[in-house]
Order: C-alpha cells, then structure tokens, then sequence
C-alpha cells in the first residue's frame, strides 16, 4: 500500500477509567483552570464552574485535553478531538470491561493498555 492510496488521517480511539481519590482536589484543580482562561465568557465561565462543582466528571473534562495527549507526537497535528466523560460503575473483573467485536474494525490497529 503506498501513501497516495491511503489517508493522513488516523482516528486514534482511547478509553480511560480513572479512580477519583479525591474529588476536591479535581475540583479545586478544574475551578483554577477556568479561572485562568481569560478568553471565556463570563456566562459560560458561570455555568463550567457550576458544572465542576456539581460533578467530578466535568470537573475530569475540563481538566483532560486530547492536544496534551500527543502535542510532542512528532510529525502530527491533531485535526479535531471530541471527549465526554461520565461517572460509572466499575468492576476491573468483569467481562463488559473487554472491547466489543462492534468497537473494533478489521481495519484498526489497536493497543490496549492495563
């Protein structure tokens, strides 16, 4: 396969479960994030901060950015990057924890970490 018949692009999918010790230090650590963004709006400031008080997953959102994760990839640029997070419940034993047939193509290359 050469490089004229395939795509620059690479969708990198990554999964996370990390354990929250101590939530107010996510807060605390997220609030001083958007307080330091001084290009935000003062109502959108209002509603992130509300949000990271509210829920330790925003607060984790505001907290983890994709451009981190590979800014000292050489040779790439990130081109878009979406993330979410949520509170789950979690069992390191459980079956569900494996990836889905339906989550990876034939196509992917996939690393998984843990």
């Amino acid at each position: 396969m050469n490089t004229e018949e395939t795509s620059r692009f690479v969708r990198l999918r990554v999964e996370l479960v990390l354990e929250v010790d101590d939530a107010g230090a996510v807060t605390k650590a997220a609030l001083a994030r958007i307080a330091g963004d001084v290009d935000m709006p003062a109502d959108e400031r209002a509603h992130a901060e509300n949000a990271v008080t509210e829920d330790t997953a925003e607060a984790l959102a505001y907290l983890v950015d994709p451009f981190d994760l590979v800014s000292e990839v050489p040779g790439v640029d990130l081109a878009q990057a979406s993330w979410s997070s949520e509170q789950i419940d979690y069992d390191p034993d459980s079956p569900d924890w494996d990836i889905d047939e339906d989550d990876v193509d034939e196509d992917d290359d996939e690393t998984t970490v843990g």
